[in-house]
């Protein structure tokens, strides 16, 4: 190599040094204001973690008004969970466990029902032959002989828990350590970051005026669980649980649940919503379990947008990522994926006579045209942006007890009939969710039928625990790496 050419690649060199200088400078300034332009490209570089990669999950949810009815112990729920088409996730959500009544509001909540319906899914889901099924059994058998005693939501919860409940509200952030002044700053929040606040009451299964049934035993060997409970969580009548299979569970933190109360005069449990945040990998959802304003007179409509609006206000997660650059969502739509679901009460804007008329005809697609929910979701006036699959099925409300037959052909007087209507309903709001499924159950046990629906959700997944750290020392240019080698 001649001198000439040696002093050129030497020249051209720092030209590069000088513009990627010049050039990190200006993106620190424009981007986070930072110090230094090697402060910059290190927050950039966290946010893109190496070993990232999207797997797909399959989230079976469902909805289910029980209209007041507690479950008995024969109720088979396995065609209701799909369980010969097993999903990865099952997000149930229930509405009228308990009657409406003014014991249930105002006094004490009935965890009884909500302690059936746990047993019921862990039956379908595990088939437990074990130790745990016949321990629970005869702890309900003894119960029942107890004067005024009630089973603990709690209790039984961690009988179907695969991890400890505290483990799951903790942080699961990528673990990128750095250092900055001698003190840790990333995206991680540590354990000693969260405080006992973080586990309120608020986000216990049961309330402090519950009754103890007696101890039912924790012994049950988890091996033998295929899933476990992740989340499960009770406000008057409303009850929702969240299980997914064993081995995701470690997967789970930022667990967080959040009640809103819009029942009579907007601040009572009849009405509202639960909602339960976490985080799945380095996704976050959010599941919405809601029962809204009922009535089928004209402009009942707009109670349920109200309904609505006030949920998306109102609900806020606790905040456990306390670190400043934290990510961890704490509002609803700030979630990556969103599915709501419930008995969301938006009725058909047809008389009873033409509805049963288009009912007998099958022509679905006429009595959509006239759905509330459609009507209100078109003009922009609730759920604006979300998504809801296309509906094959019949109306699911309201039916006669344990029959096939709509409610409204046996009842003659005229201010008690109701008008059949999809009033149980599942939408979505987000990127990265596929809906394979939308069907209806045809269980006789309520004067709902269930509704269902399967999703592919795509989550953000990092492989392996260690991640390639970046550090002010490695992201310098040594001169000496840019010089071109020269024979001696």
């Amino acid at each position: 190599m001649t001198l000439n050419d040696a002093e050129r690649k030497k020249k051209s060199i720092f030209q590069k040094i000088f513009s990627m200088r010049d050039r990190n400078a200006r993106e620190t300034d424009k981007e986070s204001h930072s110090d230094s332009a090697i402060e910059s490209l290190f927050f950039r570089n966290l946010s893109k973690p190496s070993g990232h990669n999207v797997q797909s999950f399959r989230v079976f949810v469902a909805t289910w008004n029980a209209g007041g009815k507690s479950p008995h112990s024969g109720l088979n729920l396995d065609d209701f969970l799909q369980v010969n088409n097993q999903s990865d996730i099952y997000v149930l959500g229930f509405q009228e466990i308990v009657p409406l009544n003014a014991g249930n509001v105002l006094v004490i909540e009935d965890n009884e029902p909500a302690a059936k319906w746990l047993r019921l899914i862990n039956q379908s889901l595990n088939k437990p032959h074990s130790l745990a099924a016949r321990e629970l059994k005869s702890a309900a058998s003894f119960s029942g002989s107890l004067f005024f005693q009630k089973p603990s939501l709690r209790k039984i919860s961690k009988t179907f828990r695969t991890e400890n409940k505290r483990r799951l509200k903790t942080c699961n952030c990528t673990p990128e350590l750095e250092r900055k002044s001698s003190k840790e700053f990333c995206f991680r929040c540590q354990q000693s970051h969260i405080s006992e606040d973080d586990f309120s009451s608020e986000e216990d299964e049961e309330g402090p005026g519950n009754f103890e049934m007696t101890d039912v035993s924790t012994s049950f060997c988890t091996s033998q669980m295929k899933y476990g409970l992740v989340a499960s969580k009770q406000m008057v009548g409303i009850f929702v649980t969240i299980w997914m299979k064993k081995e995701l569970v470690q997967h789970v933190g930022h667990l967080r649940i959040s009640c809103i109360s819009r029942g009579i005069m907007g601040c009572l449990g009849n009405k509202g919503c639960i909602s339960v945040s976490m985080s799945f990998h380095q996704t976050s959802f959010c599941f919405v379990c809601s029962h809204l304003a009922s009535g089928e007179r004209e402009g009942d409509e707009l109670r349920r947008n109200l309904d609505v609006l006030e949920i998306l206000k109102n609900t806020q997660f606790p905040k456990i990522c306390r670190t400043p650059n934290s990510k961890v969502p704490e509002k609803i739509l700030e979630h990556d994926r969103v599915i709501w679901f419930g008995d969301l009460n938006y009725r058909i804007a047809l008389s009873y006579h033409d509805t049963r008329k288009l009912l007998e005809q099958n022509d679905w697609d006429a009595l959509l045209n006239k759905d509330q929910l459609k009507i209100e979701k078109d003009a922009g006036r609730v759920f604006k942006g979300w998504q809801e699959g296309k509906i094959y099925f019949a109306p699911t409300y309201k039916y006669s007890y344990n029959s096939d037959t709509y409610a409204g052909e046996t009842i003659k007087t005229k201010n008690k009939r109701r008008t059949p209507a999809w009033c149980d309903r599942i939408l979505w709001n987000g990127k990265g969710i596929r809906q394979l499924s939308y069907i209806r159950g045809e269980s006789r046990f309520s004067d709902h039928r269930p509704v269902c629906a399967t999703f592919s959700v795509d989550v953000d997944v990092t492989e392996g625990g260690s991640k390639k750290r970046l550090s002010s020392t490695n992201m310098k240019v040594g001169i000496e790496e840019l010089l071109p080698l020269t024979n001696t």
